[in-house]
């Protein structure tokens, strides 16, 4: 059956994305702000999905010339999943939260270009898409069901941030609230601890 590559590859993906960071937050603001709502979020899924789709192409020819690869990968990244996971922890300890939210937004082409910085040039987002769903994608068959994988992963990421750019007005009341952004940094912390495992235990 391909619904459990596809639900694999969606709640693989949407955990990764959930981490909350630059790019998330400002995605966040811009709904706030209900400014250029549906072109910055086509632009961050669209990118995601370019990248996805390049790990889930090509990494099983990468592996093919280096079969030590994904166990090579699986650790760096089970290494990295541990401390991100920790720095949330810790920030929900700490809770100490200062989000700020304006409804003043640039103009389009200055609102993409901010949002494409976000995207591009987070290195986390390399490690997400090419290496983690990449590597992961591996545990299925070439053919249907690596591209029903590939398929969950990338509706995860028009699903999430068309979610938040167009709920954000919703979220706005709850997650200026410090005690709602320490119950999810905890939630994110687990879930990054769980996928570690899943990696190192795989």
């Amino acid at each position: 059956m391909l619904a459990g590559p596809a639900l694999t590859g969606f709640t693989t993906a949407f955990a990764l994305i959930l981490a909350i960071g630059a790019q998330n937050a400002f995605v966040l603001r811009q709904g706030l702000a209900k400014a250029h709502v549906f072109w910055l979020c086509l632009l961050c899924a669209t990118s995601d999905a370019l990248l996805i789709t390049a790990g889930v192409l090509g990494f099983g020819y990468i592996v093919e010339l280096y079969p030590n690869l994904p166990v090579y990968m699986a650790w760096g990244g089970a290494a990295f999943l541990i401390i991100y996971g920790f720095t949330r922890l810790r920030a929900a300890y700490a809770g100490q939260y200062q989000l700020q939210l304006s409804g003043e937004s640039a103009g389009l082409w200055a609102t993409l270009a901010t949002g494409a910085a976000f995207t591009w040039l987070n290195p986390h987002v390399y490690l997400d898409t090419l290496a983690l769903i990449g590597a992961i994608s591996t545990d299925f068959a070439a053919g249907a069901p690596r591209t029903a994988f590939g398929i969950g992963a990338v509706s995860s990421s028009f699903v999430f941030f068309f979610g938040l750019g167009y709920g954000a007005r919703l979220l706005a009341p709850i997650m200026q609230s410090a005690k709602a952004w320490q119950v999810l940094d905890v939630i994110i912390g687990l879930v990054m601890w769980a996928l570690a495992a899943k990696l190192l235990l795989s």
